[in-house]
């Protein structure tokens, strides 16, 4: 009778217009506060493991996260080990300038996030030989594996020998990387035409490319050659995050492992290598191709960034590389008359593990139109990676029935 009266109740209150108020879910409120002088969109992660021990009764599968609007936004797991146990939890977060964002950490059980076209994405390529690519909503980039050097070492036609970085030049938000390989399956060299979504007209060749490592001495770069193992950890929907493996190469016989992650909405990979040798190594570099040295480029140590502006057909592109000032000990243009041997170099003192970022924007994307306008970009980059947005969980939201 109780339960006859109050839906009564309700329908009446529905018929003349009135709404019930509204009850405040239960949940964790999660504070991303933003100490630069401009507003930021970037996924930003925070420990699995204290957000799993706040609902420890609670499918990880109804765990959602909403924004100050209660829209639920998209978040993503990522389990570094593949123990089944996630060790970070990812979210786009969105705070303006010097400003803290509220979100809510919620258990819900009836609501799934649906797909999304636009993701941070990669993959291992076995049918273009064996590339490893990777792309997001702004870029897309690729390098060359084990079955290229052999081929290329063999003399086998249109092969790749190379540990440079490749770069797809994209102009949708929409994942291009599966469509772009199946097409050249059917027709070899597709994706060197642009047929409306972007194209690759960028050489690489024995070039660092856009972030390429290696060791400069005595007027010589001492550099891998391509991959020979790699490692997807996890490949969307906000970042991608994988590895890759190389053979011990140059005179110090330095054994490489990059782990690059690049995340949705930024231009940016983020690069951190490791690295072994058998005996001391004078420096490691991180470099840019120069092409046929017709661009024009620019070094800010102050600020932590190396940067090239060049023409690639008709229109423009900007390469940089973004690394902490207190880690760069030079930067320097090496020009030289032979082809692939003009690179852009930042270099660091040796030690285990180094990190930088390497990104570009092109013209026809419309994320810049002018050399300024990528100065500008590096410049940001090189302030959010020394200030990162601050991720705290501050308190348990109760129901206010």
């Amino acid at each position: 009778m109780k339960k006859l009266i109050t839906t009564s109740i309700l329908g009446f209150l529905l018929a003349v217009g009135c709404k019930p108020e509204k009850t405040e879910e239960s949940g964790y409120a999660l504070l991303v506060s933003n100490e630069l002088d401009f507003e930021r969109n970037e996924i930003v992660s925070f420990e699995a493991k204290k957000l799993l021990a706040k609902f420890e009764d609670t499918s990880i599968d109804d765990i959602h996260i909403k924004d100050s609007t209660g829209k639920t936004i998209r978040h993503q797991w990522v389990d570094y080990d593949k123990d089944g146990k996630p060790e970070e939890f990812l979210f786009m977060a969105k705070v303006g300038a010097n400003k803290t964002s509220t979100y809510k950490i919620v258990s819900d059980s009836s609501f799934s996030m649906p797909e999304k076209e636009a993701v941070a994405y990669s993959r291992f390529v076995p049918e273009r030989t064996d590339d490893y690519a990777w792309e997001n909503d702004k870029v897309a980039f690729r390098t060359y594996g084990p079955t290229g050097q052999k081929e290329a070492l063999e003399g086998v036609a249109g092969s790749t020998l190379s540990s440079g970085i490749d770069v797809w030049l994209k102009r949708t938000n929409k994942s291009i990387i599966n469509k772009w390989y199946a097409e050249h399956v059917k027709n070899p060299g597709y994706y060197h035409t642009d047929h409306g979504e972007g194209y690759d007209p960028y050489h690489v060749g024995n070039s660092r490319g856009l972030g390429g490592i290696g060791i400069f001495e005595d007027d010589s770069l001492y550099v891998s050659q391509n991959f020979m193992e790699y490692k997807t950890i996890v490949s969307g929907p906000l970042k991608t995050i994988f590895e890759l493996s190389y053979d011990p190469w140059g005179p110090y016989k330095v054994k490489e492992t990059k782990r690059i992650s690049l995340a949705l909405g930024s231009h940016f990979s983020k690069f951190e290598i490791r690295l072994e040798s058998v005996k001391d190594v004078p420096n490691y570099a991180a470099g840019i191709t120069l092409h046929n040295n017709e661009g024009e480029y620019k070094i800010n140590k102050e600020e932590g960034w190396i940067m090239h502006w060049e023409s690639i057909d008709d229109t423009k592109v900007g390469e940089g590389i973004v690394m902490q000032p207190a880690e760069i000990d030079s930067a320097f243009a090496y020009i030289s008359k032979v082809p692939d041997q003009s690179n852009l170099l930042i270099t660091t003192t040796p030690k285990s593990t180094f990190t930088y970022y390497a990104g570009f924007a092109w013209e026809k994307s419309g994320d810049v139109s002018s050399k300024e306008d990528w100065i500008k970009m590096l410049q940001k980059q090189a302030k959010i990676i020394t200030s990162p947005l601050k991720v705290d969980l501050e308190k348990a939201l109760q129901n206010k029935n």
